[in-house]
């Protein structure tokens, strides 16, 4: 029996228990459309049949299911399904890729700022730095990310089921540029060049990895899905995207001055946005990586 995506509190409505109690036959899942924009992903409205509580008698045990923050359907309790799925994805600069990420998880998942999980940062490289670091170039010259071979990514945690919401998301973010007689899917940022910029995506088991086949749905066979090896050169103009196994190319975070950052394409995404920073550093989910805060 699926899991339903309903968010039931403590204090839940008479309309919520009957809904608890009397729910009798799976959701069919919402379809979901990108925006018109291709940046980012709403989720469609969905609507589930209800009926009316039978009797006052039956509220005592729908509370207390209610309470423990489990839907109960047709004699089956379902947990929230856990944010078990740690997964990367890169397609140029990090900066406004993060961005598109948010919206999603907020939109997608229902986060607020706090429970915001995406992290600029990097992957893809063979090797670390001097105690293991990955580092933004800098002046120091301390464990560059694009001389160890990694490349920019953007790396959140999200439940299994919605891997598709978000391969799609990510998939949107490759814009159209016409060339004479034909027309090509690439990054929104191609004057950036070289390995750093590469498209890329990591999930644990890469291409053997069982959900791996939301990858190739989501790409609707317009990218080459290539298995990375690491250390791989720009995929500009080349239609493919490596496939990292994150097992063993992991994420490594990028600098706290890199994260919530205004892209350098179109208008800032504003201080609110911006102020996200702060919040996630002084809550401690976001902490310094020990590599030069300077460019």
């Amino acid at each position: 029996v699926p899991v339903l995506p309903l968010c039931l509190s403590r204090a839940s409505s008479m309309e919520g228990i009957a809904l608890a109690l009397a729910l009798v036959s799976p959701a069919t899942p919402a379809p979901r459309a990108l925006a018109a924009s291709g940046a980012s992903l709403m989720p469609a409205a969905s609507s589930l049949s209800r009926r009316q509580l039978a009797t006052s008698a039956l509220l005592a045990p729908a509370a207390l299911a209610l309470s423990e923050g489990v839907l109960v359907g047709a004699g089956v309790a379902h947990a929230a399904e856990p944010a078990s799925l740690p997964i990367y994805f890169g397609c140029g600069c990090f900066w406004h890729v993060q961005h598109e990420f948010v919206l999603t998880e907020r939109k997608v998942l229902g986060r607020k700022d706090a429970e915001l999980t995406a992290r600029a940062g990097y992957a893809g490289g063979l090797r670390t730095g001097q105690d293991g670091k990955v580092c933004y170039h800098n002046l120091l010259r301390d464990s560059d990310y694009g001389k160890l071979g990694h490349a920019e990514a953007v790396a959140l945690r999200i439940p299994p089921s919605k891997l598709p919401d978000f391969a799609r998301l990510y998939f949107s973010l490759f814009v159209p540029y016409s060339f004479p007689g034909k027309t090509i899917l690439e990054r929104n940022d191609p004057q950036d060049a070289g390995p750093e910029y590469r498209s890329l995506l990591g999930l644990p088991g890469g291409v053997n990895s069982p959900l791996f086949g939301d990858i190739e749905a989501a790409a609707e066979g317009k990218w080459k899905l290539v298995e990375g090896k690491g250390n791989e050169p720009d995929t500009l103009l080349k239609r493919t995207v490596y496939v990292m196994d994150s097992d063993k190319f992991p994420f490594f975070p990028a600098e706290v001055y890199h994260q919530f950052h205004n892209d350098f394409k179109g208008p800032a995404y504003g201080r609110e946005y911006n102020a996200i920073r702060d919040l996630l550093l002084t809550s401690g989910e976001i902490k310094p990586t020990g590599c030069p805060d300077m460019f």
